[in-house]
């Protein structure tokens, strides 16, 4: 499918963002310092059902502002997104977003709910969820205290270790049975695509842990507007156990939902992106139906 890309004027900033694909939106959000880039393999393989649109969210790679960069704010994040879909004549249309980028579409379903008909909100950190969210947020407050103290590597070396995940282009190494998985190739050199998607999103970890770490982490989701929703929570089958998964759960149980089993771990659209997309397209339709 061909990709095209656009930006789209908003308030202070201009959003970048690419459609692949027809049939009916599907917005697709990243989380923390990601662009659109790193969906590039997921939204492939969706085209055929849906018109694919992600974006870089603003102080992201391609999505500019006008002047300084500014502190994110989870209700800024949620009215560019409402703006895309209004500017694309969408609505109201499918959603789907990860960790960072789950908050965001959290907020959009609450306070532009007209513009959404279905969620999934993949791994969102809503800590602030939980029966007590200190250690969490002492876990977040401490990488932020590392990067003010020791700098940007530092910083993103406690991140990577302290959530499993690789620093490399290809999104982390296979496992000793990820290659008998069906769409889990073993580890290869990253394309040009991926490579180049990789360093965008590195010159965006200082903006991420400077303006970032700390509002994605103390937002807490408007349980009450997001009753009754159409939203899905979706879990990696590799997350159960870990702090996300807790998080995970007390968004579903506070929604009064159940958690969808996604394949892989906090960047399992990336690793497993066949299986990722059919669990996404099933999620869809058994809430937006």
């Amino acid at each position: 499918m061909t990709l095209q890309s656009s930006t789209l004027k908003v308030p202070g900033a201009s959003l970048y963002y690419e459609t692949r694909g027809s049939g009916p939106v599907l917005l697709i959000i990243p989380g923390g310092p990601q662009d659109a880039g790193v969906f590039a393999g997921l939204a492939g393989r969706l085209a055929d059902r849906y018109t694919v649109v992600a974006y870089d969210p603003r102080g992201n790679s391609r999505s500019t502002f006008d002047e300084q960069p500014e502190e994110q704010s989870l209700d800024v994040h949620g009215d560019d997104a409402a703006r895309l879909i209004e500017a694309l004549g969408a609505g109201p249309a499918y959603v789907f977003g990860t960790s960072g980028g789950a908050q965001i579409g959290l907020n959009l379903a609450a306070r532009h709910p007209g513009q959404v008909r279905a969620l999934v909100a993949h791994e969102p950190p809503s800590m602030m969820l939980l029966d007590d969210p200190s250690h969490a947020l002492a876990g977040m407050r401490d990488l932020h205290d590392t990067y003010r103290s020791q700098g940007v590597g530092a910083a993103m070396r406690k991140f990577f270790s302290e959530n499993g995940l690789s620093e490399g282009p290809d999104q982390g190494e296979a496992g000793p049975n990820d290659a008998e998985t069906q769409d889990a190739p073993p580890p290869f050199e990253p394309t040009p695509e991926e490579a180049e998607t990789f360093a965008r999103v590195s010159s965006n970890f200082e903006y991420w842990l400077a303006h970032g770490v700390m509002p994605l982490s103390l937002y807490r989701p408007d349980v009450e507007a997001l009753r009754g929703a159409a939203v899905v929570v979706g879990i990696g089958e590799e997350s159960v156990g870990q702090p996300i998964d807790g998080m995970g759960k007390a968004l579903a149980d506070r929604l009064g939902v159940k958690r969808a089993a996604f394949p892989g771990d906090h960047m399992g659209f990336g690793h497993y992106p066949d299986r990722f997309a059919e669990t996404l397209h099933l999620a869809l339709g058994g809430v937006g139906a």
